[in-house]
């Protein structure tokens, strides 16, 4: 226990990328049972945290970019409040004083990206560390699942396949280069309840295709896979989403708004976790820009139908590996 920390504690929190979603089944407290491979993004939000001053004061979180809605529905001040209950009080536990949190927003929000749980996670290290506190791994990847399915991943670097709700975590190689990927996000509001319902009520359970390609992407990330080899994949991986059709569903305009993003980028689409943005792979990050130049076109003379009260984000971000700069 080193105390609290005077200066401000700054924490990145990236994006994440589902490459392949499989729904196992469902469980008895109504979640679902994932086979998804992960992969962090550089893309990421900027995290800022502060003590700021003495018990009695509340926390605080000022954000810019993005809009993430109101205080309450934002995770962050949630993991700041379970750090401070997992680290506890009383004689021999580290001081817990207020934090000032200011978060630079640039992951969109709502969009399958992770953005809410990776900037909980960032907020949970962070305040620990604001606080000169720890708690050791196990702990902390409790405290992170009770706060979001998806918080346990991004406590740990690297690519990963989830299980279970998101708690089981086998973290894999990964790959082997830097592949360019490309991320429209439509300004529409695809809810993942609502997602999640229809998936349950469309379907018996999982397609069996997706849970293998997604076994398959595991054991090939497990062994480590260069950024070809994955480029080559993109069909396959565009399709290994058991909750894009439940997500069409639930956004009909969706349908043609893919369609013609195939149309003007010719390579495969993939859906990012329950929605809605919309990925694609390239060779390289310099490749990926130039796509999202074509897009920002097609949008402006509506080669890509308008979609949603708003354009739509178009990020062209790689897999982050710990070694390439941040996009923020």
């Amino acid at each position: 226990m080193t105390g609290p920390h005077l200066t401000p504690i700054v924490r990145f929190a990236p994006a994440k990328l589902n490459l392949t979603l499989a729904i196992v089944g469902r469980r008895s407290d109504g979640f679902h049972d994932l086979h998804s491979v992960f992969v962090p993004l550089t893309l990421a939000d900027r995290l800022s945290l502060a003590p700021i001053g003495t018990d009695g004061l509340a926390d605080t979180l000022y954000v810019t970019g993005f809009d993430t809605g109101p205080p309450e529905d934002n995770l962050v001040p949630r993991a700041i409040s379970a750090a401070r209950g997992a680290v506890g009080a009383g004689p021999g536990r580290p001081a817990t004083p207020p934090l000032a949190a200011r978060l630079e927003k640039v992951i969109p929000v709502a969009a399958g990206l992770g953005g809410g749980s990776s900037d909980a996670a960032a907020a949970l290290d962070g305040a620990l560390e604001a606080w000169g506190a720890d708690l050791d791994s196990e702990r902390r990847l409790q405290v992170g699942a009770s706060i979001g399915s998806d918080v346990p991943f991004f406590m740990g670097d690297g690519p990963a396949l989830v299980e279970g709700r998101g708690e089981r975590l086998t973290r894999l190689t990964g790959v082997h280069g830097h592949p360019g990927i490309l991320l429209v996000t439509p300004n529409v509001a695809v809810r993942t309840p609502d997602v999640y319902a229809v998936f349950d009520g469309a379907t018996a359970g999982g397609d069996g295709s997706v849970r293998m390609s997604s076994a398959h992407l595991a054991q090939e990330l497990g062994n480590g896979l260069s950024a070809t080899d994955l480029v080559a994949r993109a069909g396959v991986l565009a399709s290994a989403n058991d909750l894009l059709p439940a997500a069409l569903l639930v956004e009909p305009g969706l349908v043609p708004f893919r369609r013609a993003l195939t149309r003007v980028l010719g390579r495969p689409i993939g859906l990012s976790g329950s929605g809605p943005t919309l990925w694609t792979l390239y060779p390289s990050l310099g490749e990926a820009r130039s796509a999202a130049a074509l897009v920002e076109a097609a949008i402006v003379d509506r080669t890509i139908p308008p979609l949603g009260a708003g354009p739509p984000s178009i990020i062209a971000t790689t897999i982050h590996t710990g070694h390439e700069e941040r996009t923020t």
